[in-house]
């Protein structure tokens, strides 16, 4: 594997880390910014909003320069946000910060995906993903508890500019350790750009990644009053937990990086069927410890970890460039938001267990948009799509999922 694609995987480590800060230290930033605990829970919805709508935006206008400057000028624009955030006076000021780094954060992780594919070799490409995705994964297990022990023992404005120390050495260790490629691989045109978003596979692929993410924050939005007011650990349990789960995710997305790309479409579908029975069994049972430990450990096995394959289907049917990599991450994204803001209505109308019965639906959803695709393979091995017999990816795929189908 090319060192830049580690190097690359740092500023992910960054980018995420600033963006869950918030979420370690919303009783100071309340107090600092003379705001409520509520309105601080906005600026984490800013920051993915604004990743969702404003990242590929921003990548469109960066199609014409060298995929490494851009990075560059990504970084800077990040700086700025963090630095503003430091700053911040008031909390019109932190909102603005926030945007500005989720809409530099976002475009950071198309660009980072299409170069990270770009340098490795195709058969490596899906385990370049998991390196880069190991980035957001030590970003939940270390970035959130670090940015929250700096926040509580030197206040939170020392998060933000520790975000922006991190940010300068990253940017450097960029310039040091990443080549200057060109544009991505098969143009960078505009026109072929938004070419590849005709096709309507793609869209469905999109779908299925939102529905993947939703439904694991289903539970990850509300982890911590699950665990607490269901289960009945104590507050100072959770951030253990935390650190176990997050131990899973980063396991979970080795394996999935070691079989995204040959097997990316039953690697999603066994994905799915086991999120549902996680997050089943957790609405079930979380009153039980050890069964409710086994299960969040579960979903953080078979969650967010799904992204290599994602992220390899999505290639397959669009392409490797920026500006798909950086829409399906927006898609990504819009699950989180929905995750959240549709269960934090199910649990004002029916309680906490309402969120994980969610992500249930959302999982089966995920399943159900699935088998386009999985008819698709069926037929490829059954020599009915013969135009497809040429890709080995394709055919690997077929095979496993008539393995998995046989018989239905």
């Amino acid at each position: 594997m090319p060192r830049a694609v580690y190097v690359l995987a740092l500023g992910i480590f960054a980018m995420v880390t600033s963006e869950f800060a918030v979420a370690g230290l919303m009783p100071q930033l309340a107090e600092g910014l003379d705001a409520t605990v509520p309105q601080i829970g906005y600026l984490i919805t800013a920051f993915s909003v604004a990743m969702s709508f404003g990242g590929p935006l921003l990548t469109v206008s960066l199609l014409r320069m060298r995929q490494k400057r851009a990075l560059m000028l990504l970084f800077g624009v990040f700086l700025v946000g963090n630095l503003l955030a430091a700053t911040a006076s008031g909390y019109p000021v932190m909102l603005v910060a926030r945007v500005i780094g989720g809409v530099a954060a976002q475009a950071f992780f198309g660009i980072s995906i299409s170069l990270a594919t770009q340098l490795a070799r195709p058969e490596l490409r899906g385990r370049a993903i998991a390196v880069l995705m190991n980035g957001l994964m030590l970003g939940t297990l270390l970035g959130l508890p670090l940015a929250t022990v700096i926040g509580e023992r030197l206040g939170w404005r020392a998060a933000f500019w520790a975000v922006a120390v991190l940010t300068v050495a990253v940017a450097l260790a960029t310039v040091a350790g990443v080549p200057d490629a060109d544009h991505a691989e098969g143009g960078g045109s505009l026109r072929e750009e938004l070419g590849a978003l005709r096709n309507r596979r793609l869209w469905l692929a999109f779908a299925t990644s939102t529905l993947i993410i939703g439904a694991t924050f289903s539970l990850f939005s509300y982890i911590n009053p699950v665990l607490t007011e269901i289960t009945g650990f104590a507050a100072g349990s959770v951030p253990l937990l935390l650190v176990a789960y997050g131990a899973a995710t980063v396991v979970g997305n080795t394996v999935v990086g070691r079989l995204a790309d040959r097997y990316a479409l039953p690697v999603l579908a066994v994905g799915l069927a086991l999120n549902t029975v996680f997050l089943a069994g957790l609405a079930l049972f979380a009153q039980l410890r050890v069964p409710a430990v086994g299960l969040l450990l579960g979903v953080g096995l078979v969650g967010v970890t799904m992204n290599p394959a994602m992220a390899s289907r999505v290639q397959r049917i669009g392409n490797a460039r920026p500006l798909v990599n950086t829409v399906h991450n927006a898609f990504i994204t819009l699950g989180v938001i929905l995750s959240s803001l549709l269960g934090g209505l199910a649990i004002d109308a029916w309680g906490l267990r309402a969120a994980l019965w969610l992500g249930v639906a959302m999982a089966v959803a995920g399943l159900l948009t699935l088998v386009p695709d999985a008819l698709r393979a069926r037929s490829t091995v059954s020599g009915q799509d013969p135009g497809a017999g040429g890709n080995n990816t394709r055919v690997a795929d077929a095979k496993v999922v008539e393995t998995l189908t046989i018989g239905s």
